[in-house]
This record gives C-alpha cells, sequence and structure tokens, in this order.
C-alpha cells in the first residue's frame, strides 16, 4: 500500500473518531437510564416541615437511602439548644425501628401532637412533653387526612409527595392523575381493603369515581367523582362508600357568606332576563309580577349582561354590556385515526387570531331611585378606544365612585378610569403608556388601598419593573420601589403596612434571574432585603409570620434550608445538601456560563449540560434547546437531579439553555428587543455567548452546532436557520408558531402589536423560508388546539416551493408538544445524531 493511501486512511480515521463514540446504542441506554441512575443519590436536600401549635417547627429529612430524621426546632431557644433529633430519643427510636415501611412524613395533629405517617397505612402519635408514643389509626391521623377539591386547576408546582389511598369499601377503586376536565390518565387500582401510596407533586389533582359497589347502592342517583390535590405534606385519602354524594347533593353556589362575583349582591331575590338585547327586571317597588326594561338601547348584537355589580350602600350598580364581534374565527383540523373508528373526524373550535376583530366590553353604570327604571350614568363608549379588555372593575368603599382598568387593543396604553355616580364625571387615576408594549400579562398589579386614599401600581415607566402608589384624590404618582432591578410580584400585604415581595437583580454580584425577597414599607419606602444568599430562593413563613423557611438552590447547587427571622436574619440553617455520594459518580454539574451580549455590556446568562462519560480531549458537537418566548426568562435557575437536556447530551453533545434579549425580567430595553421583531429571538446574544463558551472549552466544535425547540421555540429553531444559517446547521422545530399571524392573538399581539403591519411578515418564518440552510426537521401533531397545525403545514408547503430538502413529522392524533412524546423525541435524537455526528443512531440492540 502506498503512503499516500496510508496517509489518507490516518487522516479519514482521525477526522472521524468522534463518530465512533458518540450516538451509540449504550448511549441512548444511558439516555434512558438517566433518571433513575442518580436519584436518591443527594441527601438532607429536602424537608417536609409543620409548624407546631406551640410554635416550634417539626421537619423529616432524608438523611441516606431508607432513612430519616425528624427534627424539632425551637426558634426561641438559645443557640446550641434549638436543634433535637426526635428520632433519636429512645422512646421514639424503639418504635421506628420497629417498623419496616418507609416513613411518610410527619404533621402536627389537632391535639398538639406530633403524627406519623407510613407507606403501609400505619400511623403512630408522639407527644414531645411526655415523649409517650402509641399507634393511632389512620383516621385519628388528622394532619394527613385530605378533604376533596372543588378546583381542577393545580397551584403553584411544588416538589414530590405522597398520596396514600385506603380502600374501605367493597368495590376496586381506580386512580387517575387530571390536568384539566378529561377523564384524565388512569393509574391503576386499590383493592377493596388495601392501602397504596401514589407518588405525585404538590398542586397535582387525582380523581377517584365510586367503584361499581357504590353506583348500584346508589340507585339511579348519579354520583360525582372526587379530586384531591396533592400539598407539599404527605396526604391521606380514606374512602368509604359515603365518600361519594349524588350530584345534585354537592354544593354548587358560593362558599357561605361569599357572594358570587359581579352578582346582585344587594339585591337578593331579583329575577333578571335579556330580551332582545335588553335587561328586563321587576318594575320598581313591585313584588312579582311582569318584568319591566331596565334598558332600551340593547341589541341582539349589542347586548346586556344580567351579572350586576351594586354599590355598596347606593342604589346603583354596573352591568357589562357587549357587542360581539361579526364573525367568531374558527380552526378546523382532522383527525386522520380516531380511536374506536374507521373514517377520520372533522373538529371545529373557536381561535381568534391577530388582527381578528373582537368583541366589545363595557361596563354601564345606572342609578336606581325606587321610582322608575334605572336611570343610566352615562360613559361615552370613546372612552374605552379600542379596547383589548376591561378588567379591575369596583365600587370604592362608600359606593359613590366607580373604577376600572382599560387596557387598549395593541397594548401600548393602560387607564384606570373613575366615575362620580352623582355627576357622571370622569377622571382618569392612572395614564399608562409605552412606545413598544406594555407587558400586561405578567406586570398588571393594581390594588386599592381604600383606607389610605391610594392604588398600588406596577409599571416600567423608569425602564425597570417597581411599585408605585398613586393618590386617589390627586392622581399623582409615587415610587414605592427604584433602581436597576425588578419586582417580580407582590406576594403579601401586611397589616403593619409592609409588602412581602418577590424581586429579582437585587444583588449585582449575582445571576440578575435569581428570585429573593424583601419587604417594604408603604409609608417611607425602606426596603429591607430578607434573602441574600447566592440562588434562587423559596420562602414559607410561620402561621404568625415571626419565622419563615428560606429553600434556596442553585442549578449547580442543591437546597439550603435556612430558618430566618421576620426581618430576614439567621436563626440557623436546618440542612445542607451531602452530594457525597452523586460526586462520586459519572454525574457531570451543569455549567453556568456568562457573557456580553451583542451592545459588548449586557450579560447573557445560560447554562451548559455534558454527558456523563465527557472526555475533554474529545470533540463534541453544540446543540441549543431554545425557547424565547418574551413572556418569560426560560434558563433554569434552581436545582434539579435531571433535565431532559441532559438526555440529549448523553448522545454525545454538549447542550446549551441561553436567555438572550427580548426575553423577560431585565430591564425594559431588554425586553423591548422583541417589539415587532419576534424573529430576533435573541440570536445576536446567543451566538456570541456560544462563542464565548467555546473559547473557554476545548471540547466544543462550533462547526456542528444544533438547535431545537417547541411552540414559540419551534419558530426560533427554524428561524435560527434562516437568519443565521452560517452559524447552526440543524435544527429541530416542534409545533412552531412559524408565523405570527396564524397563532392566538393574545400572545401575538402581545409582542408583534396591533394592527397587522409588515412586522408580521418580516418575522415570518412561511415567507422567508427560502433562505434557510442547513438540515431541518419539521415536527407537528395533526391535533394541535395551542397552535394552529396549519402554520407548520404553510412551512412545509414554502419550503417545497422554494425546493428546499427537509424531513417533516406529521404525527395522527398527537396535539403541542408531540415533539415530547417518546416517539418524538427519539426522532428528534436520532435527527441530530445523523446530522451532527454523522452516524447512524443505534438506539436498538439485538
Amino acid at each position: 500500500m502506498s503512503r499516500i493511501l496510508l496517509a489518507v486512511l490516518a487522516l479519514s480515521l482521525g477526522a472521524n473518531s468522534w463518530a465512533v463514540a458518540q450516538g451509540s446504542a449504550a448511549d441512548y441506554e444511558r439516555a434512558a437510564e438517566l433518571r433513575q441512575r442518580y436519584t436518591g443519590l443527594v441527601a438532607r436536600d429536602r424537608i417536609a416541615p409543620v409548624w407546631l401549635p406551640d410554635g416550634k417547627l417539626l421537619y423529616s429529612v432524608q438523611t441516606g437511602p431508607g432513612s430519616q430524621e425528624l427534627v424539632l426546632i425551637d426558634p426561641e431557644a438559645a443557640e446550641g439548644q434549638r436543634r433535637t433529633i426526635l428520632s433519636e430519643l429512645p422512646e421514639l427510636a424503639a418504635a421506628l425501628g420497629e417498623r419496616e415501611a418507609r416513613l411518610l412524613g410527619a404533621a402536627s395533629g389537632a391535639d398538639g401532637g406530633v403524627q406519623m405517617l407510613y407507606a403501609d397505612g400505619s400511623a403512630l402519635r408522639f407527644d414531645p412533653a411526655t415523649r409517650q408514643v402509641r399507634e393511632i389509626t389512620l383516621q385519628d391521623a388528622d394532619g394527613f387526612v385530605l378533604q376533596p377539591t372543588r378546583s381542577l386547576r393545580g397551584g403553584r408546582g411544588g416538589g414530590r409527595t405522597t398520596l396514600l389511598f385506603v380502600n374501605q369499601t367493597e368495590g376496586p377503586i381506580e386512580l387517575r392523575w387530571v390536568s384539566g376536565s378529561g377523564p384524565g390518565r388512569s393509574y391503576g387500582e386499590v383493592a377493596p381493603g388495601e392501602t397504596r401510596d401514589m407518588s405525585t407533586f404538590a398542586g397535582h389533582v387525582w380523581r377517584v369515581e365510586a367503584p361499581v359497589s357504590v353506583r348500584e347502592a346508589a340507585g339511579d342517583a348519579t354520583l360525582a367523582p372526587l379530586h384531591f390535590r396533592g400539598s407539599a405534606q404527605p396526604g391521606v385519602v380514606i374512602l368509604t362508600p359515603e365518600s361519594w354524594q349524588p350530584a345534585a347533593a354537592r354544593p354548587t353556589g358560593p362558599p357561605a357568606g361569599r357572594a358570587p362575583r359581579n352578582s346582585e349582591r344587594s339585591r337578593p331575590g331579583a329575577p333578571l332576563e335579556v330580551r332582545e338585547g335588553n335587561l328586563f327586571g321587576p318594575a320598581p317597588g313591585a313584588d312579582g309580577g311582569e318584568a319591566v326594561a331596565w334598558t332600551t338601547d340593547g341589541t341582539p348584537e349589542d347586548r346586556y349582561s344580567t351579572r350586576l355589580n351594586w354599590a355598596p350602600g347606593r342604589g346603583a350598580f354596573a352591568v357589562t354590556k357587549t357587542r360581539e364581534a361579526p364573525e367568531q374565527r374558527r380552526v378546523t383540523i382532522v383527525e386522520s385515526s380516531p380511536r374506536g373508528q374507521l373514517q377520520p373526524q372533522v373538529i371545529e373550535f373557536d381561535y381568534t387570531k391577530p388582527g381578528d376583530e373582537l368583541d366589545f366590553s363595557r361596563p354601564k353604570l345606572f342609578r336606581v331611585d325606587g321610582e322608575g327604571p334605572p336611570q343610566p350614568i352615562v360613559i361615552d363608549d370613546a372612552l374605552f378606544g379600542t379596547p383589548w379588555r376591561v378588567s379591575h372593575q369596583s365600587w370604592s368603599a362608600d359606593g359613590s365612585k366607580f373604577r376600572f382598568l382599560v387596557n387598549e387593543r395593541g397594548h401600548q396604553r393602560l387607564a384606570y378610569y373613575e366615575v362620580d355616580v352623582d355627576s357622571g364625571a370622569v377622571r382618569t387615576l392612572i395614564d399608562e403608556r409605552s412606545a413598544t408594549f406594555i407587558d400586561y400579562s405578567q406586570k398588571t398589579e393594581l390594588r386599592v388601598l381604600e383606607e389610605r386614599g391610594q392604588v398600588l401600581w406596577m409599571s416600567e415607566r423608569s425602564g425597570w419593573n417597581h411599585l408605585y402608589l398613586i393618590d386617589l384624590e390627586t392622581a399623582e404618582a409615587r415610587p414605592l420601589t427604584q433602581g436597576e432591578w425588578v419586582v417580580r410580584s407582590i406576594e403579601d400585604l401586611r397589616e403593619d403596612g409592609t409588602l412581602i415581595l418577590r424581586v429579582m437583580g437585587v444583588y449585582a454580584d449575582q445571576d440578575p434571574y435569581h428570585m429573593h425577597y424583601a419587604r417594604v414599607d408603604l409609608d417611607t419606602g425602606a426596603l429591607n432585603l430578607l434573602t441574600e444568599s447566592d440562588g434562587t430562593h423559596e420562602l414559607e413563613w410561620s402561621p404568625d409570620g415571626e419565622f419563615f423557611l428560606d429553600r434556596w438552590s442553585r442549578v449547580d447547587h442543591p437546597p439550603v434550608h435556612e430558618l430566618r427571622r421576620a426581618d430576614g436574619s439567621l436563626v440557623c440553617v436546618l440542612e445542607q445538601p451531602d452530594v457525597t455520594a452523586l460526586l462520586a459518580t459519572d454525574w457531570q454539574m451543569p455549567q453556568r456560563f456568562v457573557a456580553a451580549g451583542r451592545d459588548g455590556e449586557t450579560e447573557i446568562w445560560g447554562v451548559v449540560y455534558r454527558p456523563s462519560n465527557f472526555d475533554p480531549n474529545k470533540k463534541y458537537p453544540v446543540i441549543e434547546n431554545i425557547y424565547a418566548g418574551p413572556h418569560g426568562f426560560h434558563v433554569e435557575k434552581t436545582w434539579s437531579l435531571h433535565r431532559k437536556s441532559r438526555e440529549m447530551a448523553e448522545l454525545g453533545f454538549l447542550v446549551v439553555r441561553i436567555d438572550g434579549m427580548g426575553t423577560n425580567w431585565r430591564s425594559k430595553a431588554f425586553h423591548d428587543v422583541a417589539w415587532k421583531n419576534i424573529a430576533d429571538a435573541g440570536f445576536p446574544d446567543r451566538r456570541l455567548w456560544i462563542e464565548a463558551f467555546a473559547a473557554t472549552e476545548p471540547a466544543a466544535d462550533l462547526s456542528r452546532v444544533g438547535i431545537y425547540g417547541g411552540s414559540a421555540g419551534g419558530q426560533n429553531a427554524m428561524r435560527a436557520l434562516i437568519d443565521h444559517g452560517d452559524f447552526y446547521h440543524a435544527a429541530v422545530a416542534d409545533c412552531g408558531c412559524h408565523d405570527n399571524r396564524m397563532d392566538k392573538i393574545w400572545w401575538n399581539e402581545a409582542w408583534m402589536g396591533w394592527p397587522i403591519d409588515e412586522s408580521y411578515a418580516k418575522s415570518s418564518n412561511v415567507d422567508h423560508a427560502h433562505r434557510m440552510q442547513g438540515d431541518l426537521l419539521l415536527v407537528v401533531g395533526e391535533l394541535d388546539r395551542n397552535v394552529d397545525p396549519a402554520s407548520t403545514m404553510q412551512v412545509v408547503d414554502a419550503l417545497i416551493r422554494a425546493d428546499k430538502d427537509f424531513e417533516f413529522l406529521l404525527v395522527p392524533g398527537g396535539g403541542h408538544g408531540v415533539a415530547e412524546t417518546p416517539y418524538g423525541t427519539r426522532k428528534r435524537r436520532d435527527f441530530f445524531v445523523r446530522h451532527l455526528l454523522n452516524v447512524e443512531p443505534r438506539w436498538t440492540t439485538n
């Protein structure tokens, strides 16, 4: 063999050495096992806290595989005497040692004792004062017993928890996890007389239908299903034949003592109806009889509601009048392969898109003097402009003033008006304007502080999101918070005249996205930061408000739990995480990375995930997992042992997540980059960030860069190949809103504005499909109701007309985010393995 041929072979083998080691069957197998492989390897990272009636704190903490501690904290005790490990007390240790079942958690009982719940359905009661331990029934474990919830909406997401379902009926009971009004997903049955512990998450809702034996005993009565919501503390669900009530017997009205919103609060029993758009009700002073017209200006197309909002202590009310849009857009989709039938079926649903004409709803005011029909208090419709929505409607405490907030369509003006009931005069209390957009969906905060004569208002008028106090008499605004940081939300308004706030960017030497907490005085504006550690914080207050638990973590730091006083001063560190077992494995810590953005100054933050078998001497393609929706920021900031980005990295990639300009919760200028320019997606910042990272990581190979995302991230991923095809080489775009004129109205008009102009076309992937470079996989579910699937089909059409090569996956029966299903996920992985690693995926083994 010639020297030249040998040299060519050597070069070929060297150039493709990465192909042999990455994208293999072993890599796919490791990716599939990642979640389980490291579970339980971090100790003392979670606690289950309970405040006892005497002000002490009780919590359980996992100290290792199968081992827990039960800890009692006395916040008022001297240092060194605050902590008692109850599980080490001889009396309790003996009782705990006799049990083989897993301890689920501890709670405070109604009698003040400490209750402990076990996975086998048994429970103990411990009296800290007498140190007596005794067995109790689950019915007596009142600290854990859950009552059914009427709301199916989950609360703010929480960590893992356990629900213990106890079947005391004569038939099997099916457990279903639900996320809406549908039937939910079945997780099997609980046999009669059996107990089952179900691992779930705080805020998740479970549905339980009555078993056949209970339904048969009920005869013709319809038994409504029961719903139970998990909380941070483990819960017990005891199901007996008496648990289910006939549907008609279940309460349907508001809780006792609470009037329905916008109801006839001061006029009980008044029957109202709408005829030809006008409001009809009883004649003044009449007890029954024929209804008379209360209004005369309504039409079938411009109708009054029957829901009245009465002024307190006065004969006046507000009612909504709505002029319907002449046409309601409906989207039609075809389910090609419906389960249970052969032929396809057509599905239609309401779906308003940018530029569509909207209903015009506005409040109308009336006086009632008792001698005739209600008299209108005239408010010129011109006051409302072209409204997106009229909200925050309320009466003053004495009923003399009616107030409401108008969000004008296009979201460049919010106006808060006050109407004098006696004179009909209208006054503007707040007139918020922006040359770009007002982030109404995330940053509208309006609270009337009647006793103070003020309105609490949130605004970005200073260039940063802050709170203002508006004087109800003068309409003058006073900044309550200020500085180059942002208020995220108001968590609590205290009786002492202070607010508890969630804030971001308050520490210049920390990640500006870290969530911190602060207290601000409404009178002085004095700000007291309650948290300080370098991470994102979550607080849980004691019942008396004198102490709080501070749980903080970072993407590269497991949770630390601290106990602090109401002023933020530290009482003690409750638990420090133990990562010894985790770090003894091949687990790769995520890397936080920061680089300058397009202006050379602004910090752009992101995170890097590496495969568990990362070798710094090898070369790895870089893949960005993108979502650039302007409604939020999207790079994870808290600790988690597992994220799906890790699974992609495990195949032989460096996976990055970045928040570029145009995303939320930095300065107003940072956010405004998205104005009429969704196509930008922060790409100039993302490219600089990736290049800066690669300059510090020799293993990063920027000759092979991929990108993927779903929904808005799908639009972003394809746009990368349109505007930045010289940098990104392969993209997977799932369920993308590829043309903002095709997507839901609220999200797109929020950033792109109204009326529709040429900016929509400039950001359209359809209009610019002919400029696409690189390898592209488009994915969409045919039953997507979030983003019209025609948005993806129009991109497909444009690419074909431009004679572009690409791949396309249409999933029958698939909904929004179908690339996150097992099949969609595998296809996405295979695509990058083929196009960035240049090997055929070995995702099956013989």
